[in-house]
């Protein structure tokens, strides 16, 4: 059969989207979901996400990596779905939805799309690193020479490393670039690559790095490799709150393909 589907990207870090409504694609086939994905024999793309109804909210957020398995949030995703689902005039300038890790609110305005994550409460602070789940498990490690880090390979290393075990994490190196800018280069688990941009990675670092003293800014600029996001938060006794990921979400080209 022909499958329409839309491109998205934010920040670098692209999706297939498709109008899931009426349940035409089979969740069930990984194998379709990494063919439609690969950037050579498919259309490409760091994931697909599928926009389905939701019985009390504005849509349901159903997201898939590239390697066809489902997984954990993707922040960049959130914001280009709410992007579509105002294309689609599903929503106007605010949103409600729900992703695998609960619900979710977005405001749009143009193309910037802001994003409210889950709440943190927890950050491990290791002699090397840090550990946090921003809605997916993140790894952060500060690096003075993230220009010329292999990160494909370094970031595997850890990714298949004892300490994560089977499921993994992803990898975040991060330079401080001034007292509230931070540059990022991620490695993400189910592209198994580095990406241009990770939306939980950026919020991962971003608390990281005040949870650490770097910033004393509640208000964090993150340059990714494919471009500027900002993380806003709250602290509290209980953790990081109120926490959003801000940056632009586009439209790239709609098209059809045979499944």
């Amino acid at each position: 059969m022909k499958l329409s589907f839309y491109k998205y990207q934010g920040t670098g870090n692209d999706f297939i989207i498709i109008d899931n409504r009426q349940l035409i694609f089979d969740k069930n086939n990984a194998i379709l979901v990494a063919n439609l994905c690969d950037r050579r024999f498919g259309i490409g793309g760091d994931g697909l996400i599928l926009l389905e109804n939701h019985p009390t909210e504005d849509f349901k957020m159903v997201y898939f990596n590239s390697d066809g398995n489902e997984s954990s949030m993707c922040g960049n995703g959130g914001r280009c779905i709410v992007a579509f689902a105002k294309d689609l005039g599903l929503i106007t300038f605010k949103a409600t939805f729900e992703a695998i890790d609960g619900l979710h609110k977005a405001e749009i305005t143009n193309d910037i799309v802001e994003l409210q994550m889950q709440n943190v409460s927890k950050i491990e602070n290791h002699q090397s690193h840090l550990f946090l789940d921003t809605g997916s498990p993140h790894h952060v490690e500060l690096t003075e020479n993230i220009e010329s880090l292999n990160i494909k390979e370094k970031g595997a290393k850890i990714r298949y490393g004892d300490t994560y075990g089977e499921k993994g994490s992803n990898v975040n190196f991060v330079k401080q670039l001034s007292k509230n800018r931070f540059a990022i280069r991620t490695y993400e688990r189910g592209v198994e690559d580095e990406t241009l941009s990770c939306g939980t990675g950026v919020t991962a670092v971003a608390l990281a790095m005040h949870n650490l003293g770097k910033s004393s800014s509640h208000s964090i600029q993150l340059k990714t490799q494919g471009g500027d996001l900002t993380v806003r938060f709250k602290k509290s006794d209980q953790g990081y709150h109120d926490i959003w990921l801000i940056g632009a979400a586009t439209f790239v080209f709609k098209g059809e393909v045979e499944c």
